[in-house]
């Protein structure tokens, strides 16, 4: 005896999807005349905020597709009062390949200082697959879609940096 008490209930209850989904009427999507509707936070492409890249190069390392090409060089930086000068990296070039990109967000995690963000567009299409590699200056193009960050959950815990202030607050008064 199978779980449903008789012998093919599954297949029973499997025909009445199918003539449930086969009763109802199809919806297509308008797509190209008229914009889908997409989920808040849907992923699309990557952005570059390049003024807060360091060239840490976590991101291209975390990449499971090894699809970031990051290149940077060293610049002294006189800082008045310092004893000698200081050294920093500078971006030289920053590529995400999205014909190998499988589009897990790592980077966008692995980056400890924000310089990448999921953007909901989707529409790049190339025909040409090399075409695809989109360097800084195209990554940073994307920016001004990124959506604003989700607001804070009122009923929620408040951040470290509030609690913090909070206690400095409390000591001083």
């Amino acid at each position: 005896m199978s779980e449903g008490g008789f012998p093919g209930a599954g297949l029973a209850k499997g025909l009445a999807v199918t003539l449930k989904t086969m009763t109802r009427r199809s919806h297509t999507q308008q797509y190209p005349d008229v914009a889908p509707d997409l989920p808040p936070r849907s992923r699309g492409v990557i952005a570059l905020l390049e003024e807060n890249c360091t060239v840490c190069m976590l991101c291209s390392r975390e990449c499971p597709d090894w699809c970031i090409y990051i290149d940077s060089h060293k610049e002294e930086v006189l800082v008045p009062g310092a004893a000698r000068p200081r050294q920093r990296n500078m971006l030289d070039r920053f590529a995400i390949d999205f014909s190998l990109c499988m589009y897990c967000g790592i980077c966008i995690e692995a980056c400890p200082f924000d310089a990448l963000y999921w953007t909901p567009e989707f529409e790049y299409a190339e025909y040409d697959i090399r075409d695809l590699l989109h360097e800084k200056e195209h990554l940073g193009a994307w920016m001004p879609t990124v959506p604003p960050p989700p607001a804070h959950d009122p009923m929620g815990e408040p951040a470290k940096e509030e609690q913090a202030a909070t206690k400095k607050q409390q000591a001083s008064s």
